[in-house]
């Protein structure tokens, strides 16, 4: 049996409790797992005076691999997220977000099975930013207009959205192999290339020249304009199956795709490079809800079967995916949203340590 190391990163909120949950899910399938405990957040700022300790990313750097809980980032305010930091410092350029269908969920569609293959570290989400109000802003407000790129109101804050050849080769790239390696057909395009020509315009060049590459691997490939894709995976979900896309369309997309399957706390989600893997819930960190054992580990639990997957475990990822699907399915031991959403009422529900017990119950 090999033995693995793998980074655990509670994380902040409920990040503790689902985490706990996971491992013990993890554990039981029998997978020879040794965990690194590190510790970032909001909770570490006053002991370390970053959310994001050094020695954090030591640890991954070292065992390659690690799953972690939600961390809170503050809106409009404070420190920037320190998700984004871990994905831009390990160069993880690929988060991949499936959404499949699992009875008992009570989502609205039955026959949903994609995956969201998001870039990770550019365009807006890459953080070049310049404050309202300083010299920088009114530098970069005056080169525009005389360069003749467009009037900027002087009262603007400015965000830059930088796509490169770079970035979008190794996400399409990636997106290709990963439909080959799991049996998938397509690979879609997302994209505002009708009225962003030189950023979403280079991502869709770029994207269509790999696809080239690709001609003979099986792989089908077109492309959709993102708020086009939008509507049509509301209306018609079933025929989706990869969709690569810059960051913020990505990561709006991935959070649409989760409701089509139930919502945030079933969304599981791995941040991959060519060294490093991350595997985290898409879901955030509940404050309101910290230790109160009511909230649904499904997602970090889900992430864990890609994490199984990733470190060529395929057997114990089945397993865990298939006591999800059969605890989710039976809508007995299930928590208070999932036994809402099907009875219109918490009565009957369990908490978070229960539900894990049932998946435990069900791996066989």
């Amino acid at each position: 049996m090999v033995k693995h190391t793998v980074t655990l990163i509670p994380g902040d909120g409920i990040g503790p409790e689902i985490t706990t949950a996971m491992r013990r899910v993890v554990e039981a399938t029998g997978v020879d797992i040794e965990w690194e405990l590190a510790d970032a957040g909001e909770h570490v700022m006053d002991e370390c005076g970053t959310p994001l300790p050094e020695h954090v990313l030591d640890s991954i750097r070292k065992n390659k691999v690690a799953i972690k809980g939600p961390i809170t980032t503050p809106i409009g305010t404070g420190f920037r997220s320190v998700n984004v930091a871990i994905r831009k410092a390990l160069e993880l350029y690929a988060c991949v977000r499936p959404s499949v269908s699992i009875p008992g969920t009570g989502a609205r569609y039955d026959d949903v099975d994609l995956v969201i293959v998001r870039e990770n570290t550019e365009d807006l989400y890459a953080g070049v930013e310049f404050e309202q109000g300083t010299a920088d802003v009114a530098e970069l407000i005056a080169f525009a207009e005389e360069r003749g790129a467009g009037t900027i109101r002087p009262d603007s804050g400015i965000s830059l959205k930088p796509i490169s050849v770079t970035g979008t080769e190794r996400l399409v790239r990636f997106a290709f192999e990963y439909a080959i390696a799991n049996g998938r057909e397509r690979v879609t395009a997302v994209h505002k290339a009708n009225i962003l020509k030189y950023s979403d315009g280079l991502f869709l060049h770029t994207a269509r020249r790999v696809a080239e590459e690709y001609a003979d691997s099986g792989i089908e490939f077109d492309d959709y304009i993102v708020d086009a894709t939008c509507m049509q995976l509301v209306l018609n979900p079933a025929p989706w199956d990869v969709l690569a896309l810059p960051n913020l369309y990505g990561d709006i997309v991935s959070d649409l795709a989760a409701g089509l399957v139930g919502g945030l706390g079933i969304a599981p989600g791995a941040n991959i490079g060519d060294e490093f893997a991350v595997f985290e819930p898409v879901h955030g960190s509940a404050p309101k809800y910290t230790g109160k054992d009511v909230v649904n580990p499904t997602a970090e639990i889900l992430s864990s079967v890609l994490m199984l997957r990733h470190l060529d475990e395929p057997e114990a990822a089945d397993r865990v995916f298939d006591a999800v699907r059969a605890t989710l399915g039976s809508g007995e031991r299930v928590t208070y949203d999932i036994k809402r959403t099907l009875t219109g009422s918490t009565e009957g529900s369990v908490g978070t340590a229960a539900y894990a017990d049932a998946v435990i119950d069900n791996l066989g």
